[in-house]
């Protein structure tokens, strides 16, 4: 049986990571509750910048010195989040490119399983690398996509609830991001430094976020075995209301810092 297509949208704005967490967290509970009365309920992938923003993973909540790496944290003009997903602390921003997935794991018989699901997404990405940049990715032991043995280009971070995802990848596309990765430990790794895109390819080829869309859903779409369509936030539906809101909304967020204050 042929699965329904993921319906995609990328928004133009970089969000803030609370509307971004919001708005995953809406489109959850619509799944959950179409899935329970119709069964008729929609995939879905968000693509999107997030404004400066440090995230630590949720076993971190407890730890008093995460608390204390938090408040330093505030002082750089990030804001800071503690969230429900694996990992630990990362950052993101602009310059980064994040995917959202939210898609029912059930679909398929059996349902594919946590780890075949995130080993598909670093997949995705290293095949990216390869096909649009010509960029070899090196081979490690931790989840991400690594340019070598101490360089991370890419991070992923998920949660599944009831078999739905939420959460997903982060990839760094400019060297933008780089300068607020050097205030952490990324993802507890001590021997690892955050890379590009922009730092891995010859100066003379032009990096940009909007220029890695098209590929990335092409490969979703590939690596996941689902045709990938673009979601018509103007369309009637609550999806589509709550997509098309947080769209508009951009023009009363007001700027951010486009590097660390201290």
């Amino acid at each position: 049986m042929r699965l329904p297509p993921v319906f995609y949208h990328w928004f133009r704005d970089p969000l803030p990571y609370m509307e971004g967490l919001q708005l995953q967290e809406r489109i959850h509970r619509l799944q959950l509750r179409a899935r329970k009365t119709s069964g008729n309920h929609r995939d879905f992938l968000f693509l999107l910048e997030h404004r400066p923003v440090y995230t630590f993973g949720r076993r971190q909540a407890d730890d008093p010195d995460e608390a204390e790496s938090a408040v330093r944290l505030e002082h750089t003009g990030a804001d800071v989040v503690f969230t429900q997903r694996g990992g630990q602390t990362t950052y993101h921003g602009p310059g980064q490119v994040i995917g959202y997935p939210l898609l029912d794991l059930g679909r398929t018989s059996p349902p594919m399983g946590i780890r075949d699901y995130i080993c598909r997404m670093q997949k995705m990405l290293q095949v990216h690398l390869a096909e649009e940049h010509d960029i070899k990715h090196a081979a490690s032991k931790h989840t991400g996509v690594f340019l070598d043995a101490h360089t991370k280009v890419a991070s992923i971070g998920v949660q599944v609830r009831h078999r739905l995802t939420t959460h997903g990848f982060a990839l760094n596309v400019t060297s933008e991001p780089l300068q607020w990765f050097d205030r952490v430990v990324a993802c507890g790794l001590t021997d690892v430094k955050a890379g590009s895109i922009e730092g891995a390819v010859p100066s003379s080829q032009p990096v940009a976020v909007l220029n890695e869309l098209p590929g990335l859903i092409r490969r979703f779409g590939r690596l996941y075995q689902r045709d990938m369509v673009p979601l018509d936030i103007y369309a009637e539906g609550e999806a589509e209301e709550v997509v098309r809101g947080v769209q508009m909304e951009p023009p009363s967020r007001g700027l951010w810092h486009r590097a660390p204050l201290v």
